[in-house]
């Protein structure tokens, strides 16, 4: 029995979805959500071998709450979406329906995910590809959403002073502190605007309006010193970048 969770604010959506799944009595649909928040909850709890996913839903919508799922499960969208998504669905989903679709074409969905059977590593690695390939959408450059402990926090980006490499997770930091978010520099070096943000070093990427000064330091190193007191290390080629980016 393969375990599923609908994960959807309209309610028509997931009553269609519902409906559509009685045809399949091997699925077992174990809650439905009406939001990102609930999802997130509800996957933890029943950790679900599907979901069927809007992405544009309120609080945080369904990109953002998958990045906070540390072993995410196969994912069937359900969904109206850009042309970032799309690429991200046709490289990596196990695969996607624009509503509003029939229950002929979501058959064929679900007969290609049980026809996959994939594996948790699998999904897992499919998800996370997926979401660097989301990680272009311009709707994906305007916040990032961290966990902390069983809360979920909205950082909007205008508020990221620097970011720092911090073993597998980044550290992002804030006015109000530090948090950890289970990603890569290389996924923020992609995901927000270069006009404002730049890797100033392997470890290290710094709001472009936080900087006060640029001061010498080892050899042909830097130190950017932000706004906050903050010491950012400036590599040589980070250095260049950033006099490129402030025009200097």
């Amino acid at each position: 029995m393969k375990r599923a969770l609908i994960i959807d604010d309209e309610p028509l959506a997931r009553m269609v979805v519902l409906e559509y799944l009685q045809a399949f009595p091997q699925i077992e649909v174990m809650q439905e959500c009406n939001d990102g928040f609930e999802g997130l909850k509800a996957i933890q709890v029943h950790q679900p071998d599907i979901i069927f996913l809007d992405v544009q839903m309120p609080k945080i919508n369904g990109f953002e709450m998958l990045e906070l799922v540390e072993n995410p499960p196969a994912v069937i969208f359900t969904t109206a979406f850009d042309e970032y998504a799309i690429k991200a669905f046709e490289a990596h989903a196990v695969d996607y329906l624009l509503k509003p679709f029939n229950k002929d074409r979501f058959n064929k969905a679900i007969e290609k995910y049980l026809a996959q059977a994939p594996e948790a590593p699998a999904a897992k690695k499919h998800t996370e590809d997926l979401l660097e390939t989301a990680a272009h959408s311009p709707a994906q450059h305007e916040r990032i959403v961290v966990k902390t402990g069983t809360k979920v926090k909205i950082i909007p980006v205008q508020d990221v002073q620097y970011l720092a490499a911090d073993d597998d997770y980044v550290s992002v930091y804030t006015a109000e502190g530090s948090f950890l978010k289970n990603k890569t520099m290389n996924f923020f070096e992609q995901m927000l605007d270069p006009r404002q943000f730049v890797r100033v070093h392997r470890s290290y990427i710094i709001a472009i309006q936080q900087i006060t000064r640029i001061d010498p330091y080892e050899k042909d190193a830097h130190l950017a010193i932000l706004k906050s007191g903050a010491k950012v290390p400036v590599s040589k080629t980070g250095y260049v970048k950033l006099k490129q980016v402030l025009g200097i």
